[in-house]
């Protein structure tokens, strides 16, 4: 259950904008350049909520970033990025990768290859 909390969220997100103007974007790339379906809402000045989001937030790959799984065994489950080691680890399929260490939100820790997650 806890891999479907992002749909509860996109919900009430969608909800909270019932009656806008939206456009959909709904290309999707599952392989390399992993591409999301995407909805984009205009908001105008009316609209701002006060709260103050920084430019950086979801972009950047850091200790404290939150991130989605992108690929089985977790697929779709959300985490938190507390370590990006430098060096290369080997993983299971032979390959040497940079991996992300994460902990998941049940506090399960391990290490990813950084290109199964995406930054939220």
């Amino acid at each position: 259950m806890v891999a479907f909390q992002w749909v509860k969220k996109t919900f009430e997100l969608l909800t909270s904008h019932e009656g806008r103007l939206a456009s959909i974007n709904g290309a999707t790339q599952i392989r390399a350049g992993v591409i999301r379906p995407e909805v984009i809402i205009p908001l105008d000045e009316s609209a701002d909520t006060g709260e103050s989001i920084p430019e950086s937030e979801g972009k950047i790959m850091e200790v404290g970033s939150k991130i989605r799984i992108i690929r089985n065994p977790n697929f779709g489950a959300v985490a938190e990025i507390i370590a990006l080691p430098h060096e290369q680890t080997l993983i299971p399929t032979g390959a040497r990768v940079r991996v992300a260490t994460i902990k998941l939100e049940d506090g399960t820790q391990y290490d990813i290859p950084r290109a199964n997650i995406e930054i939220l």
